[in-house]
């Protein structure tokens, strides 16, 4: 009677870190390519069978810059400060806000939004969270076009200010994706997360220096005011780009909280790819 031998089954069981490291970051540069496709599939499918195409990134915030032109600086004779045009002063806010709110809207509902894939393959799933905030940047750079001919029309010269604006840029992709990362971890469990963030982006806009000026502030509140890290980068641009005052108060608050809340934000998202497949 011959015996029969089994062989040693080869399993391989895949598990996340606790926390982020040089391993995390060598990890996501082997899935670059895969990063790549899907933002190009986004951008594909944004703008795909579409009469306008590409030039969408272009009339949406010029037709928002139309809108707040003529109610708040037509109809409520709204005047930023140093004889800056209100066309240009909002031209200015709405391109960074735009991109900042768009991303962190995206962001937020990526994992939910995209669970069938989660549970067919293993890839870094910080992909899925990351995946806006460079689809976004074309747009971005796309809608720069419309600042640049605001600006050339209104004859606005550089100023020294504008060293700054790479730090502001910066902030304007850490503050949406920090956000993002908490916002996408916290829908996994609480899909409620989605309908108050579909609430809170309607509102959010009044809460941003973007309609009005920061002048319009009372200095009563505006403590609170730049606790929203948000205000800091509109202002920022406005600083670099207009001129204005560069309110160093606003900067710093804006770079700690948002600092604060994207190393956090990795913590608590990498506590959560342990159970994304499960519970999303």
């Amino acid at each position: 009677m011959s015996e029969q031998t089994t062989k040693p089954v080869l399993e391989i069981v895949i598990e996340p870190q606790p926390r982020w490291g040089l391993k995390d970051l060598r990890e996501l540069a082997q899935y670059v390519d895969l990063l790549y496709f899907l933002v190009w599939r986004t951008i594909k499918v944004a703008y795909a069978q579409t009469v306008g195409g590409i030039a969408w990134a272009l009339i949406q915030p010029a037709f928002q810059v139309l809108v707040f032109s003529l109610f708040f600086g037509g109809l409520l004779n709204v005047e930023p400060d140093g004889g800056v045009p209100y066309i240009l002063f909002s031209t200015v806010a709405v391109i960074p806000w735009t991109y900042m709110s768009a991303t962190m809207s995206s962001a937020s509902s990526s994992l939910v939004g995209n669970a069938g894939m989660l549970s067919k393959i293993y890839f870094p799933r910080i992909i899925y969270p990351l995946v806006p905030v460079i689809f976004n940047l074309v747009t971005f750079f796309i809608s720069l076009i419309l600042v640049a001919a605001v600006m050339i029309y209104y004859d606005v010269q550089p100023t020294r200010q504008m060293v700054f604006l790479p730090v502001f840029f910066l902030l304007m992709i850490i503050t949406p994706l920090s956000v993002g990362l908490w916002l996408a971890s916290l829908a996994i469990r609480f899909r409620d997360v989605q309908i108050v963030m579909g609430y809170f982006m309607r509102m959010a806009i009044y809460l941003v220096p973007v309609m009005y000026p920061t002048e319009t502030v009372p200095d009563e509140v505006r403590s609170l005011y730049i606790l929203n890290p948000f205000v800091g980068v509109i202002e920022g641009f406005n600083a670099c780009l207009l001129g204005k005052p560069l309110y160093m108060d606003s900067l710093l608050t804006s770079a700690v909280i948002s600092t604060v809340l994207l190393l956090t934000g990795l913590f608590y998202f990498k506590r959560m790819e342990r159970v994304i497949v499960d519970v999303v």
